[in-house]
């Protein structure tokens, strides 16, 4: 009973801190954003920016307008700061993009208003809005627990019921694909929390899906019960937390944003902002993640399988029964 004690209170302890210690230490740094208009106004406001914000920001300089809302849409920066617009300056946001940063820059917006030399309040622009439906984000956000449970629960009932490699992995792309059209139903035609081609949609969380669960299923064949351990504890305590689902991975932590970016859970939930907000704009890093943890997984069962057929052969099928000796009388 103590160790059994013991070993509860060290998991919710490790559960707690996996999930808490992203949200807590959360923070705007290292944030790209651009800056448009003339060279020396571009400078100065920076000067000031950092000094407001010191290592917030990754500052693009742009020349106008238009080049700063097309790296908005191309997903190469969260939103710009517009000198060049008029007498006051204009923020860009994009929530589709991080809510939390467009609430950021809307703060910068405020704060240019309250300065005495503004002039009038600065303006704020969502260029890639959030649904009407939804507009703070809600289902994007909760739905990145479920896209990592199914993938755990597809591995871990496929090995649990279907015997044969080639069978889970045909299992667990047959999944992806009912779970990826499932998914995209509830959140885009019943909760409203997603834009853009439902096809397009469906095919980022079915790749996530896939990736999830394959690699889990890959580990399991080749390591049995101590490789699905490792694999739902990568997904569940490193993947999910750091996926920056709720925030933007530039926000959490460290560099722990960009370890999350390299699992399923964080590359998922970037290449669905994609095909939901951005017309595709961004998702060929994700897409190589996901499509790397799938081959990955693939792998890895074949040599699962394949260790598992060498081993039948070398020790050969079981000896048939020895026959009833006969009665006697």
């Amino acid at each position: 009973m103590a160790g059994a004690v013991a070993l509860l209170t060290a998991i919710v302890s490790l559960l707690l801190a996996a999930f808490a210690w992203p949200s807590v230490r959360s923070s705007v740094h290292d944030v790209p954003i651009a800056v448009a208009g003339p060279a020396p106004a571009v400078r100065q406001f920076t000067a000031v920016l950092d000094r407001r914000l010191p290592g917030g920001f990754e500052v693009t300089e742009v020349a106008d307008t238009a080049a700063a809302e097309r790296l908005i849409r191309d997903r190469e920066v969260y939103g710009a700061i517009d000198l060049g617009s008029g007498t006051s300056p204009q923020v860009i946001t994009a929530s589709g993009a991080s809510i939390a940063v467009a609430q950021t820059l809307n703060g910068i917006a405020a704060a240019l208003g309250q300065t005495p030399d503004s002039g009038t309040a600065a303006a704020a622009r969502d260029l890639v809005p959030l649904p009407a439906d939804d507009p703070r984000g809600a289902g994007l956000a909760a739905g990145a627990l479920p896209l990592v449970m199914g993938g755990l629960l597809a591995a871990l009932l496929l090995t649990r019921l279907v015997r044969g490699s080639a069978r889970r992995v045909a299992g667990a792309l047959a999944f992806a694909v009912t779970g990826g059209l499932a998914m995209t139903a509830i959140l885009q035609f019943w909760l409203g929390s997603l834009d853009g081609s439902a096809w397009a949609n469906s095919g980022a969380i079915a790749l996530a899906l896939a990736a999830t669960s394959l690699s889990i299923l890959g580990l399991a064949s080749l390591l049995g019960s101590v490789g699905f351990g490792l694999g739902a504890a990568a997904m569940m305590l490193v993947g999910n937390p750091l996926s920056g689902a709720a925030t933007a991975p530039e926000m959490l932590p460290g560099r722990s944003g960009t370890l999350g970016q390299l699992l399923p859970p964080g590359a998922g939930g970037q290449l669905l902002r994609s095909t939901a907000f951005f017309d595709g704009h961004g998702a060929a890093r994700p897409v190589a993640v996901l499509a790397a943890w799938l081959t990955l997984g693939a792998v890895l069962c074949l040599v699962g399988a394949l260790r598992a057929r060498t081993a039948a052969a070398t020790h050969g099928p079981a000896a048939p029964a020895a026959p009833a000796a006969p009665a006697t009388t």
